[in-house]
């Protein structure tokens, strides 16, 4: 019996186990170069906590000044979870540094904003390209998108004035 090409493949490509008398204890590996003792880590975590507290503490008694009485009670209300907010936010910052670093991010030019908005317009005006998209069946995903980002629109709309119709006057 021939069998298909494609259980041929699948056979071959599935995993085969092979006979063990112990279970093995796999042992992870390590691709950096140089590996941190443990002093280093604490060192730089504690830094990185100072440096947060620091920059917190700023933000925190300017809030307060800027607020207010409003913003004194605000910040006594976090009590107890000041201090862990505060490292988890250093953290947050840190992760989002390394991305920003690894990722080689940056905003675009000025240039490029103006680059889309001229080609935008330009197309809008054109009545030529509104004839192919009617001709071509895209002016249906044009309309999608429009429709998509209006709602979008107007719920950052409703959430701006905490009412879904009008506006809450007393």
């Amino acid at each position: 019996m021939v069998r298909p090409i494609s259980a041929r493949l699948a056979q071959a490509l599935r995993p085969r186990r092979l006979p063990q008398s112990a279970p093995r204890v796999r042992q992870q590996q390590r691709f950096a170069s140089s590996t941190p003792s443990a002093e280093e880590v604490q060192k730089k975590a504690q830094e990185t906590l100072a440096s947060v507290q620091k920059g917190l503490g700023q933000a925190f008694e300017a809030g307060k000044k800027f607020l207010g009485p409003v913003g004194e009670k605000a910040g006594n209300l976090l009590g107890a979870y000041r201090e862990p907010l505060q490292y988890n936010f250093a953290v947050f910052r840190e992760v989002l540094k390394q991305v920003y670093v690894a990722e080689r991010l940056q905003p675009p030019p000025v240039s490029a904003f103006s680059s889309v908005y001229s080609s935008l317009w330009s197309r809008a005006r054109n009545l030529q390209y509104w004839r192919e998209l009617a001709r071509s069946g895209d002016l249906t995903k044009v309309g999608i998108y429009a429709l998509e980002a209006y709602g979008i629109f107007k719920i950052g709309e409703i959430v701006g004035r905490r009412s879904l119709v009008g506006y809450n006057v007393q």
